[in-house]
Parts: structure tokens; C-alpha cells; sequence
């Protein structure tokens, strides 16, 4: 995407995602942003837990596939590490429940969250520099649907031309 801000996960993890009511949401969205003071937030606003802080003009900001976050200082030739990005995943994700804007809360059905760096015990590595892709083919899912609505007419239409043939058998007994 060219900005250093938007980070994928590869494989299995979701980010966490500080609530302005203290709990903590989870959400696969990488397209992060930067705030006036240098706190990373999701497209909503919301900060990125563990929270990470980019010092004031840091000059090139690094993601590394095992989330370990760092930045060139000015003056400075080597990179400084200031933070690790954590990922959770969940015993059964599909338990999650949905509270919008692409986050999702922990429920009874989920679990409580494992807490990993990426890229250990099974956890998802992260890509700095990509988003994440709907997992929808919309021309795919057209043809199915345009199968399907085919489908129905031919199984609506012999239902009909049924009933009519017994209508007919009826009519001549008598």
C-alpha cells in the first residue's frame, strides 16, 4: 500500500484494540493511523494495545514480521526499537461477537484470548506495507447467485405446470 501504517496478518491472530470505555475489542483491520501525539490508532481512533507512541520526528517507522515496532531517529543511523505488537487469537473465533466498525468482543462462546508475539506457537506473522483483502470474489459470488435464482425458476415453474396437470385430472372426472 506504500504506508508503513498498514499491517497484515498472515495466518491466525487478531490486534487488540483499547475501547474509550476501558475493554478491550479485537479486530484483523491493519490500516492504522498515526495521532498528533504519535499514538498508533485504528481507522476508528482507537489506540492499539499494547499502546505504542512514534517519538516526534522519527523519520522512517519499521514493522518487523515478529511485531517488533521500530523507528530512525533523527540524527541517529540505526533503528530504536519502542514497542512489540501483540496478536490474540482465540480458542473458538467464530464465538467472537461483533460490536461493529470491525471489532469484535470477547464472549462466552469464544474464550478468553491467548496473548502472543507473531509468528510463535502458531500465531500469524505480520507484513508491514499490506492490507488484508475481503476473502469474497464478488463476480464469484454473482454467477452463484444468478445459479441459484435460475434454480429457483425452473423448480417454482414444474411446481406450477404440476398443479396445473392435477387441476386438468380433476376437471375431467368429473
Amino acid at each position: 500500500t506504500g504506508n508503513s501504517l498498514d499491517v497484515a496478518i498472515q495466518g491466525e491472530g487478531l490486534y487488540q484494540i483499547n475501547m474509550p470505555d476501558g475493554t478491550i475489542a479485537y479486530s484483523r483491520d491493519g490500516s492504522f493511523k498515526l495521532t498528533s501525539d504519535g499514538t498508533i490508532v485504528n481507522s476508528s481512533g482507537y489506540p492499539l494495545t499494547p499502546q505504542l507512541s512514534v517519538p516526534e520526528g522519527a523519520q522512517q517507522l519499521g514493522i518487523s514480521a515478529t511485531g517488533k515496532v521500530s523507528v530512525i531517529l533523527p540524527g541517529h543511523d540505526t533503528s530504536t526499537e519502542i514497542g512489540q505488537i501483540e496478536i490474540a487469537r482465540f480458542v473458538n473465533p467464530s464465538g467472537l461477537r461483533a460490536l461493529g466498525e470491525n471489532l469484535y468482543g470477547i464472549s462466552d462462546a469464544s474464550g478468553e484470548p491467548i496473548l502472543e508475539t507473531p509468528g510463535s506457537n502458531g500465531m500469524g506473522t505480520l507484513s508491514q506495507g499490506y492490507t488484508e483483502a475481503s476473502n469474497v470474489q464478488v463476480v464469484e459470488e454473482m454467477v452463484n447467485m444468478i445459479t441459484a435464482q435460475r434454480a429457483y425458476e425452473i423448480v417454482s415453474k414444474s411446481i406450477q405446470v404440476s398443479e396445473d396437470m392435477l387441476s386438468i385430472a380433476n376437471n375431467l372426472k368429473r
